[in-house]
């Protein structure tokens, strides 16, 4: 049986703060000089490869635990108070069917596509 638990506190606190501190660099951009900009909006993009490619680790581990272990089917199947059933069976089955671990795959790639596009054409610019 494979061993599951939660990431450790550390971890979780970790990328919860890099999303934190991504949106405020992000929002704060226009009140910023243009070096400042440039410094910022690196932060920003970093926390947000940091915090939305986490996200899309888990939310894609939590719907292959629901497959994995046939979790809507044991639910359904159980004997548990009805309202309980129905609630336990809609947080299983929208893992499945939820797109968010789609939309944190998207801006986590997209994130690490425009830093590296941005990376190289700073250093493109810095040394022509």
């Amino acid at each position: 049986m494979q061993e599951m638990h939660p990431s450790p506190k550390f971890w979780r606190v970790f990328f919860f703060i890099w999303g934190i501190i991504a949106t405020i660099a992000y929002r704060i951009i226009f009140l910023l000089d243009p070096f400042w900009v440039k410094v910022v909006w690196y932060i920003g993009t970093i926390g947000f490869m940091l915090y939305f490619g986490h996200r899309s680790h888990i939310e894609h581990k939590r719907a292959e635990l629901v497959k994995k272990y046939g979790l809507v089917e044991t639910i359904e199947g159980s004997d548990i108070q009805e309202d309980k059933k129905m609630a336990l069976s809609y947080l299983i089955q929208t893992s499945l069917t939820s797109k968010a671990r789609f939309n944190s795959a998207f801006i986590f790639v997209s994130s690490l596509v425009v830093f590296v596009m941005s990376i190289v054409l700073d250093l493109y610019n810095y040394f022509r």
